[in-house]
């Protein structure tokens, strides 16, 4: 009886039989009766209730009833107690054996659960399948190859390769390993196939970015009649978030509305959310949250990183601030991770500042994810300084601290420091991937290391065997049209290995912008518009392009174009953190309950500056009118709100820091260069690109930007 309810899921009921076993009955339990209700435990209260029993009765080195102690209280997560258990048996068979390796893989601790397998081999038992699952499982979790190559050996050489537990083990294993051929092989070479079979090889190349080969092994599930649960729906879910497919994306939400499924798990709401977020489709994200009968706190995570991840840093946290009033979610490792960046993004470090206060609460500031986000909002809101404190402190032995660091500098304009960092990293033993190259490129881009930036575009291919990406290529435009070298930018497009793309078109439309080459702009512009004619940026960099000479038709043209296809122009802001609040400048707004302050103070700095030689740029003015009227649209640019206003509320000689989500115009470059020495304050200013340290009447890019 106490068996049949264990198998049926309600161990509750179980226990209660159990206890009433013991009260009415006048029996004694035997060896029999403690593996189920071992198994019925729901809390470590319960297991220990009834190891008392096992061992007031002497039952504690039967095999089985000594096995589902092990499991229960690795269960748990009590691994020790289990493995005392375990030195202390007088005799062990491969049962007892698997229970401890499955409890240490459980637990996350590999490298014990495969000291537990050279002790078994030791005394001569031999491995069944249950063991190899589990070994496989090990392997991949600490990324022991070596190990899981002679255990498939080992597999192979006792003729377990058919057998289909092994075979769905030997997938996951090495789709953790990313060798998605050997994990196919295994697949392709099974007698039997089962839904777990199918899950594995579609989750192997979902998690490893192949979704078009993931889409096509779900559809010939269909068509061998393997009916999709949960899991299938989880890994579908991210394949189609991958694939950019809105219309599937649709499909998917329906299938599990049809079914009922969000009422059955909170994973697959979250997986929806996940989905839209990655879409763009932010709305619908926010609609399947807020209709989960459940959430968890990775349900709240999902969405603020939806959020930021799509440029709503405000909402981001709005949200955030929203969860922090659910007293029953408890952030975690994922939360952190998540709001970081949004407070990285408005450059608000005071509120990321309380959100290291926690961290350091939580004892997570030396996890490195959580330790690479804190050195990326520190250096992205302008404290380098204490990004690299973090910096030391965290481990260093992935290339995820180290591309962060590397970052940060390279957007400060420290390319020299980037390359010592870099040269830092290869001695350490830690291998560059395709990100740590991303910033390297764009770091010596920004400061005109023209022949260090190609350089290390051939070390990258030929030391490293990485393949340019259209990332790295779109860095090597930017840095060579930036340096003035358009004709060998336009060149390199032109001797890409793969087709380029939009990215990199615009890279060499920026050039053009910057150096005045209407021509080659036209043709940048124009195969930009044929892979991304719904950008609004690449229309307003060519119409800015024809302004610049003063071609007003082309802009006329260029805007009408744009106004047909219904697009409109990103509106230029730039925010300013104080006494932990953020506010947010628009050009030309004047909703500020301090805008006549902010203007009496523009008025004034305008006269000082033009005492000690400002001149306006009306260059920098994309509309045809007046002079007088042209600089008074250049006084009302976001970044001139803004430092208007930390001017008027902070003490005298006090650093203030911008954050502007557009390029710098040129001339409010120069005018924040006089305003910063007759002011005697530093002046930080973070752009699209960059940032700009202003001090004395200088700027740390050497107006190079």
């Amino acid at each position: 009886m106490i068996a049949a309810y264990v198998r049926s899921g309600r161990f509750r009921e179980a226990l209660d039989i159990y206890y009433q076993f013991l009260l009415i009955s006048g029996l004694q339990p035997n060896s029999f009766t403690f593996p189920p209700v071992l198994k019925a435990c729901r809390s470590l209260v319960d297991g220990e209730k009834i190891h008392c029993s096992v061992l007031k009765l002497g039952f504690q080195w039967d095999i089985y009833v000594a096995a589902s102690l092990i499991h229960m209280y690795t269960r748990f997560g009590f691994v020790d107690i289990a493995r005392s258990l375990f030195n202390e048996m007088p005799i062990r068979d491969v049962g007892c054996w698997n229970a401890m390796i499955s409890g240490f893989c459980q637990n996350g601790n590999a490298t014990e659960a495969l000291d537990v397998l050279g002790e078994m081999r030791l005394s001569g038992e031999n491995m069944d399948p249950v063991t190899v699952a589990s070994l496989l499982t090990a392997c991949a979790q600490s990324d022991e190859r070596l190990s899981g190559i002679l255990i498939h050996l080992y597999v192979i050489k006792q003729g377990l390769e058919f057998d289909l537990f092994v075979c769905n083990a030997l997938i996951n294993m090495y789709a953790k390993f990313g060798c998605l051929g050997h994990a196919r092989r295994v697949f392709d070479q099974m007698v039997l196939r089962d839904l777990v079979s199918w899950n594995s090889i579609i989750a192997a190349f979902e998690q490893n970015d192949d979704p078009i080969t993931a889409l096509g092994f779900f559809y010939q599930m269909q068509k061998v009649g393997i009916q999709p649960d949960l899991l299938t729906l989880l890994s579908l879910a991210s394949v189609i978030a991958q694939l950019t497919d809105h219309k599937k994306s649709r499909s998917v939400h329906a299938f599990i509305l049809k079914r009922g499924w969000f009422m059955e798990d909170v994973a697959i709401g979250n997986a929806v959310v996940d989905m839209y977020a990655k879409l763009g489709a932010i709305d619908s994200a926010r609609t399947v949250f807020d209709g989960q009968p459940v959430k968890d706190v990775v349900s709240w995570n999902t969405l603020i990183t939806g959020y930021a991840q799509n440029g709503l840093a405000s909402e981001a946290i709005e949200l955030y601030s929203i969860m922090e009033e659910h007293k029953e979610i408890i952030p975690n490792q994922g939360t952190w991770v998540s709001i970081l960046p949004a407070y990285s993004h408005l450059g608000a470090v005071q509120q990321g500042m309380k959100i290291h206060g926690q961290v350091i609460k939580k004892s997570l500031h030396s996890d490195v994810f959580v330790g690479t986000c804190l050195i990326d909002m520190y250096g992205k809101c302008g404290r380098l300084d204490d990004a690299m404190s973090l910096f030391d402190e965290v481990p260093r032995k992935t290339s995820v601290p180290w591309n962060a660091i590397i970052f940060c500098h390279g957007v400060h304009g420290h390319a020299e420091k980037v390359l010592k960092l870099f040269k830092e990293m290869i001695n350490q033993g830690v291998k560059p991937d395709h990100v740590t190259f991303v910033s390297l490129f764009s770091a010596c881009s920004h400061t005109g290391l023209v022949d260090e930036g190609q350089y290390y575009y051939q070390v990258m291919q030929k030391e490293f065997g990485i393949k340019p990406t259209l990332k790295h290529c779109g860095c090597i435009v930017d840095l060579l049209g930036r340096a003035g070298h358009l004709e060998k930018a336009y060149d390199f497009i032109k001797n890409m290995p793969m087709q380029p793309d939009a990215s990199v078109w615009g890279a060499l439309l920026g050039a053009c912008r910057i150096h005045g080459n209407v021509e080659l702009g036209k043709v940048a512009s124009d195969r930009l518009f044929e892979v991304d004619k719904e950008n609004i940026g690449y229309y307003v960099l060519l119409s800015n392009i024809y302004a610049n000479f003063g071609k007003w038709e082309g802009v006329d043209k260029i805007r009408s174009v744009a106004r047909d296809r219904g697009l409109r122009k990103t509106p230029g802001w730039s925010s300013i953190e104080i006494n932990s609040k953020v506010d947010v400048f628009y050009t030309g707004n004047q909703t500020h309950p301090k805008y006549l302050e902010i203007c009496n103070e523009l008025t004034d700095l305008n006269s000082k500056i033009k005492n000690i030689g400002y001149v306006p740029d009306y260059s920098f003015v994309l509309q045809d009118v007046e002079d007088d009227e042209k600089e008074q649209i250049l006084s009302s640019h976001s970044e001139r709100l803004a430092i208007a206003f930390g001017i008027i509320s902070t003490p005298p000689k006090t650093t203030i820091r911008i954050f502007k989500n557009l390029r710098v115009c040129g001339d409010c470059h120069n005018a924040t260069k006089y305003i910063s020495k007759i002011t005697e304050r530093e002046i930080i200013v973070r752009d699209a690109n960059r940032f700009h340290h202003f001090k004395d009447g200088t700027c740390s890019c050497g107006d190079y930007w």
